[in-house]
């Protein structure tokens, strides 16, 4: 088991602080066992009664009867028997509670939903409440506007590069490449073979996630749509894009007539289910954002890689895809950079060039500059990589992150040199 420090010691910082503890992230990435073994093991230590612990799971067959907000409350209530004793209450994937009709008044309007049930438990002064979900929209603001901002979100990812490294059992050199190649899902991570591994992560995507937006949404006949649309992604990962383009892909490569609009609101729907997430492209001379186009990372590299049948295992743009996902579980906020100037074409004529820069990121007031190179080694090729760095006149941090082991160094612009898995190993580079 992983002990996903991280996360426990978020939770236990949060514990009996009148807040809703809501502890988000992708299906199947560690929520459940963060919250029922490692949190309620811990609470048990510290001489919490396992009688007092309520713990609950929604996703399984045997408690959907739960699903229903009223036989909910009631489950809850029914075990809290001690007046005045301290009860925590664990209901994993709160999600899948349904809405339904009031039934004790005559406005069709008034539904009773999972929000009602928290906030009745939340009134009582010996309950400290904690839910999962898997699902973005149970932290839209009108949801949070119901909890009266009560609610302290802790977002669980899969297991960090730093995490499979710990526990990688062999030769840590192989550490890496079974990290891009299957990812940070914690069973994935567990299981010994490429076919078991590849079976697992296939599984969950037709099983779970595909299924999952389907039944919440309530889409009837798109299936493949969804099914072509997220392989188009998994390709194009660490590429600029938006729907328009996405629509003539389909249009030109697949024979499907789709509209924009429909597939914006499609990958919307991913990004609710924390399956993929949106890197929005950032002017930094401008110091404004550009709407279109952007980039969509998956948040795990193992799932993205079986979508493709682990046929484009690139390790460019994987290894971007894994800094973007480290960079936010690090809590950072981080944008595509673009980094306009002006110049002059073979006639003399002036015009204006974009470089990009892989990601501009932001904390407080910290800001670094990041660039993803597979290697430096080649003079002409590191000029490359640098020649946006290089143009940017502020003296915030830039880094070039490689593929080689190397340790970290500087060179006469100011710009730092560092092997991707120690900076991935050391977090304090970015402090």
């Amino acid at each position: 088991m992983y002990p996903r420090e991280q996360y426990l010691n978020k939770i236990k910082s949060k514990k009996d602080n009148g807040r809703i503890k809501i502890i988000t992230g992708l299906r199947r990435s560690g929520k459940s066992v963060l919250l029922f073994e490692l949190y309620r093991d811990w609470l048990i230590s510290e001489d919490v009664h396992e009688d007092h612990i309520i713990a609950l799971a929604l996703d399984v067959l045997e408690n959907t009867k739960y699903r229903n907000p009223i036989e909910l409350d009631k489950y809850v209530r029914e075990r809290m028997t001690e007046d005045g004793e301290r009860y925590y209450i664990l209901i994993d994937e709160i999600q899948f509670v349904s809405e339904i009709q009031n039934p004790y008044v005559d406005n069709t309007d008034a539904k009773i939903t999972f929000i009602d049930v928290v906030l009745g438990f939340m009134q009582m002064k010996n309950a400290d409440v904690y839910v999962t979900g898997s699902n973005s929209k149970m932290l839209s603001s009108d949801i949070l506007t119901q909890f009266r901002d009560r609610g302290d979100e802790i977002r669980v990812y899969p297991l960090s590069f730093a995490e499979f490294y710990n526990k990688y059992e062999g030769d840590k050199r192989g550490a890496w490449q079974d990290y891009y190649t299957y990812g940070g899902m914690p069973l994935a991570a567990s299981l010994e073979t490429h076919e078991e591994k590849s079976q697992y992560l296939k599984d969950l995507f037709d099983r779970t996630y595909i299924k999952d937006v389907l039944e919440r949404h309530e889409i009837k006949n798109d299936e493949e749509v969804l099914s072509v649309l997220l392989d188009i992604l998994a390709s194009g990962i660490g590429s600029l894009t938006n729907p328009t383009k996405l629509s003539n892909t389909f249009k030109s490569e697949r024979q499907i007539a789709i509209g924009s609009e429909t597939i914006e609101r499609y990958i919307g729907y991913f990004e609710e289910s924390f399956l993929i997430k949106k890197a929005v492209r950032y002017d930094v001379k401008g110091r404004k954002y550009i709407g279109t186009p952007a980039k969509y990372y998956y948040t795990d590299l193992g799932l993205r890689n079986a979508r493709l049948g682990f046929r484009q295992l690139e390790e460019t743009h994987i290894m971007e895809n894994v800094l973007y996902n480290d960079l936010i579980r690090r809590g950072m906020n981080v944008d595509v950079g673009v980094v306009e100037y002006n110049t002059k074409d073979p006639d003399g004529k002036k015009i204006r060039k974009q470089l990009e820069v892989d990601f501009v990121v932001n904390k407080g007031d910290k800001r670094f500059y990041i660039q993803s190179a597979l290697s430096i080694a080649d003079p002409e090729k590191k000029e490359q990589e640098i020649a946006s760095l290089k143009r940017i006149p502020d003296s915030f941090a830039k880094i070039v992150v490689v593929r080689d082991y190397l340790k970290p160094w500087q060179d006469e612009n100011g710009i730092t040199y560092v092997g991707i898995e120690q900076f991935l190993l050391d977090e304090d580079l970015l402090k």
